[in-house]
């Protein structure tokens, strides 16, 4: 099965516009723009046919062609990551199986849970996508509900049935637990990680369903094919010690210029 992986970026997001561009340090103070380092992130895995950034914007592409990526214009009407996939793709010509979508605010997603949506999307005939979760010990938790009452978006939260698709995914903290956990404990909340492996039909219908009432709401894309009825596999990943944040708004940039030092990446 031909495999696509698309860095969708726009540069005007509502929370911190001109994302893609920022500069960050990692180790030895070495700066790359947020976006060649999603593009480096993406050209650790392995099976992956073809890369692309996806954008609307000719300060992105410009900047990506510069570093050697290659780029596909998608329109100025795509709402949220997987409309860009999806546009990028017909732009392609249809040509590919299964479209990964590797945010372009996610340059520390590791790579194997990359290769593992992959795999899993490829042996499961029901699932429309697949997408990685992983479970919080008591330290994660307690920064998820921390960041909440500060009214910061922080991490996104799954919850899923026996057979590890999804029942629902939000911005809040699901399930509900008062139960107090120290730092290194298991907890029943998974974190769900940004990223997307889906089938090529499920990312052609996207575009034609409207935006639904838990999507709008909840800010949250994947909610539409759960509004549809269609199936997404939450995999259950490890971090193998790895640390990794979304940038999701300005002051989120110390942490990953850490983590970025933490992991020793240049």
């Amino acid at each position: 099965m031909k495999t696509l992986l698309v860095i969708p970026a726009r540069y005007a997001s509502s929370r911190y516009p001109g994302k893609p561009l920022v500069e960050l340090a990692g180790k030895g103070g070495v700066k790359k723009s947020l976006i060649q380092r999603s593009w480096e992130a993406a050209q650790s895995v392995k099976g992956i046919d073809r890369v692309v950034v996806a954008t609307d914007d000719s300060r992105i592409r410009d900047a990506a062609e510069a570093f050697g990526a290659e780029v596909v214009m998608t329109s100025s009407t795509c709402v949220n990551g997987t409309e860009r996939c999806a546009e990028a793709h017909a732009a392609l010509g249809d040509a590919y199986d299964v479209v990964i979508n590797l945010q372009g605010d996610a340059p520390l997603t590791p790579h194997w849970f990359v290769e593992t949506l992959v795999d899993d999307i490829k042996s499961d005939e029901g699932a429309s996508m697949t997408t990685p979760v992983l479970q919080c010990d008591g330290r994660a938790l307690n920064g998820f509900l921390e960041d909440r009452k500060a009214g910061r978006v922080g991490g996104t939260t799954a919850v899923f049935d026996v057979n590890k698709y999804a029942l629902y995914f939000s911005k809040e903290v699901i399930p509900y637990t008062n139960a107090d956990y120290a730092n290194d404990d298991p907890t029943p909340v998974f974190h769900h990680v940004g990223v997307y492996a889906y089938k090529a039909e499920a990312l052609r219908n996207y575009l034609s369903w409207p935006e639904g009432p838990l999507e709008r709401l909840e800010g949250l894309e994947q909610l539409r094919f759960i509004e549809n009825g269609h199936r997404i596999k939450c995999v259950k990943v490890q971090s193998r010690g790895r640390q990794f944040w979304e940038l999701n708004n300005p002051s989120d940039v110390e942490r990953v210029e850490s983590m970025l030092r933490d992991n020793n990446m240049e």
